[in-house]
């Protein structure tokens, strides 16, 4: 298999390491894995870290992608920690994180390492990221955020075909279920926080980046189709208290001060749109209303906060650090966050 890759010089380094993180997610492997294999671009590796699966997923990689290089672990580190040992294994100078539940188009990464190539001052170059059962429909192009450090991916249920974009757009930061990051940049700011375990990591890691001076890049001919929220469940407890939580660690260590005091405001703004969305019943609304026990998910809001707030000192000791080195001032963050905004009525009722 992967016979792409064979036709690299042994003595050659990668050039670019493309981190798949799995956890039980065997009935996706093989057509991601498949769809890597028909690359048109032959200059990269495949590491493959394993959360301690039991449903045959290292069984199905060992038997049919020797190729792929194997970091097996006990147990679910998460989407954070996975990419991080998965980094310990990459020889790339591109480390592209990939989603499990993808399938990529063959000039995928021909594209996407062609416009990182041409983008010097880009440490991130996203994708576009459209639904994997209606390749029309947009999952992400880019990531935008709300006033309280809640992220989305940008056009979200919107048509590609309706829209009308350049070969390469200006993004905050990619998406990091499809996402090129330079080695530079990685070793200058360093990867996932491994304190998220999963959900909102890349906002975190792309607001580190831009707070750094890297910039961020889209590269829309790039593409990928996505099974959104396949590998964790659309709306679980879970899913609840990681973003609740974490959302709240993205702000302490990145917005500035400003939007900081104004962070009780608006949570309390997105907790009445919220309880709209659920009256109404639609995008997260309904997805609320469908997730099993309410009260499961609302006692898991609840810990998600609490979490956020026993974590702050922790987070605001990564904010210094942070900020000491930061190369854009205060003010310019403060207009990245304004330039890609999105509302939280976009962030509930998109799904």
């Amino acid at each position: 298999m992967f016979h792409h890759v064979e036709v690299k010089e042994s003595s050659l380094s990668p050039l670019v390491s493309i981190i798949i993180v799995n956890w039980n997610g065997r009935s996706h492997l093989e057509e991601c894995l498949n769809s890597l294999e028909k690359q048109t671009y032959c200059n990269f590796e495949i590491v493959l870290v394993d959360n301690g699966s039991t449903d045959g997923s290292v069984e199905l990689v060992q038997e049919h992608y020797p190729r792929v290089k194997l970091v097996l672990l006990r147990e679910n580190t998460g989407f954070a920690t996975g990419n991080n040992r998965g980094l310990g294994q990459a020889t790339g100078d591109y480390i592209v994180t990939l989603n499990n539940d993808t399938r990529v188009e063959a000039g995928w990464l021909e594209k996407l390492v062609k416009v990182a190539d041409s983008h010097p001052r880009a440490g991130m170059v996203g994708c576009r990221i459209c639904s994997f059962f209606d390749l029309d429909i947009i999952d992400s192009l880019g990531m935008g955020i709300c006033p309280d450090g809640m992220s989305r991916g940008r056009f979200r249920n919107r048509r590609w075909s309706e829209l009308e974009l350049s070969v390469v757009e200006d993004i905050l930061f990619p998406s990091a279920c499809a996402a090129l990051y330079k080695r530079a940049m990685i070793e200058q700011i360093g990867f996932f926080d491994d304190e998220f375990f999963a959900y909102a990591e890349d906002s975190d890691l792309g607001l580190r980046g831009r707070l750094a001076g890297w910039e961020a890049v889209l590269a829309t001919e790039a593409v990928v189709y996505h099974k959104y929220s396949q590998s964790s469940g659309s709306l679980s407890p879970i899913k609840v208290y990681l973003v609740e939580r974490n959302h709240y660690w993205v702000a302490l260590k990145n917005f500035p001060a400003g939007c900081l005091l104004l962070l009780p405001f608006f949570t309390a703004v997105r907790y009445l749109e919220q309880l709209r969305a659920v009256l109404q019943g639609g995008g997260a609304g309904s997805e609320f209303r469908a997730g099993g026990s309410q009260g499961e998910l609302i006692r898991a809001l609840l810990k998600g906060i609490f979490a956020g707030f026993v974590g702050m000192p922790r987070m605001l000791g990564k904010r210094r650090a942070l900020m000491a080195g930061r190369k854009l001032s205060m003010r310019e963050v403060a207009e990245l966050l304004k330039r890609y905004r999105i509302s939280f009525r976009e962030l509930l009722d998109n799904g």
